[in-house]
């Protein structure tokens, strides 16, 4: 092997390879701890292996979904407030899974920085594990990557992408009918969407992200950074039992772009304002950003972060199970004949 006077190394390019190898080994107890059925190979290989039939399937359809946090990440980045992110990009993907009636298995992540912090990192991934842990999904691989000159000083980028199962022949949405009742599930905030116009409205209200939230306890970037509510569970069971016809997620396109995707041709739907109250964020947005109603609908889920349509005959089982299981659940309306939605009462 040659050696070359003044030689340079990876490192004094930028890349901490060793930086990397003690990151695996610090988040592999988070790691392990997200195991489940199905799980062939732990973290460190070249690729992660997963057993659908070891999990329970007889005749699985795979299902992928692959989400990032959005501009939700600048602020975590600017008040170092990252413990909740990890599980916002779990959210964002296994969510999007359960609509189509899928259970999640696992999940990757990819984490990209200019200079690898260990601790910092560490922090947003064990985010992950938590978000993993919390929807039955396993944490089985993914990716550090150190790009100099890429990121600013201390930022970093947050993607990860989750594959479910379902058995063939019970994907979602099915079966939606005219009169279908329409049960909406409240969230946990702003949950991972809408902060390119969150974040204007903060600047136009002269406020940064240490101000006293004043719409609730904290600081305003506390406040807004509380994570993605998880619906898996309860969606799951509430699919199992029956009756469930479709799933939506709200996320950004608000409940006017998203309700219509699970729609079919022919079908809209009809959603009374006046079933649920604006949270107290919303408001806040609203007032102090001077944005109409139509506008919050199309951008912020508006405290409702998960729509089912459900057969009318069913309709009070499932709303039972989903408020057993810890879920707030508002009669929102019907799926009707025509195309869209059309909103009755006021968003307040």
């Amino acid at each position: 092997m040659t050696e070359r006077k003044n030689g340079l190394s990876y490192a004094e390019a930028g890349v901490d390879i060793d930086a990397g190898n003690a990151l695996v080994e610090r988040i592999k107890p988070a790691a392990a701890a997200t195991r489940r059925s199905g799980v062939m190979e732990g973290l460190g290989g070249f690729g992660a292996l997963f057993d659908p039939r070891a999990a329970g399937y007889n005749d699985p359809v795979l299902v992928a979904a692959t989400d990032g946090v959005g501009t939700k990440l600048r602020i975590a980045i600017d008040t170092g407030e990252l413990d909740g992110v990890g599980i916002d990009l779990v959210a964002m993907c296994v969510n999007d899974l359960v609509c189509q009636g899928a259970e999640p298995l696992f999940f990757l992540d990819y984490f990209a920085t200019g200079k690898l912090s260990i601790d910092e990192a560490a922090r947003v991934i064990n985010g992950i594990s938590e978000g993993c842990r919390l929807s039955g999904a396993a944490l089985i691989g993914g990716e550090t990557a150190e790009m100099p000159g890429m990121y600013a000083k201390g930022d970093f980028d947050l993607a990860g992408f989750a594959v479910g199962a379902m058995e063939r022949g019970t994907a979602l949405p099915a079966h939606v009918a005219d009169g279908d009742v329409l049960l909406g599930l409240a969230s946990d905030g702003v949950h991972s969407n809408g902060f390119s116009l969150v974040r204007k409205v903060a600047e136009h209200a002269g406020l940064d992200w240490n101000s006293a939230s004043p719409f609730g306890p904290g600081t305003l970037g506390q406040a807004l950074l509380v994570p993605t509510r998880l619906y898996v569970k309860p969606l799951l069971a509430a699919i199992a039992a029956g009756g469930v016809h479709a799933a939506a997620h709200i996320t950004g396109g608000g409940i006017t772009e998203n309700l219509p995707r699970v729609l079919p041709e022919g079908l809209g739907a009809e959603v009374d304002l006046n079933s649920w109250s604006l949270p107290p964020v919303f408001d806040w947005l609203a007032e102090a950003g001077g944005i109409a109603d139509a506008e919050m609908l199309k951008t912020f889920n508006s405290g409702v972060g998960m729509i089912l349509t459900v057969a009318p005959d069913r309709a009070a089982e499932i709303e039972a199970l989903l408020q057993a299981a810890g879920e707030t659940v508002y009669r929102l309306g019907t799926v009707t004949p025509g195309t869209g939605v059309r909103y009755s009462g006021a968003l307040r």
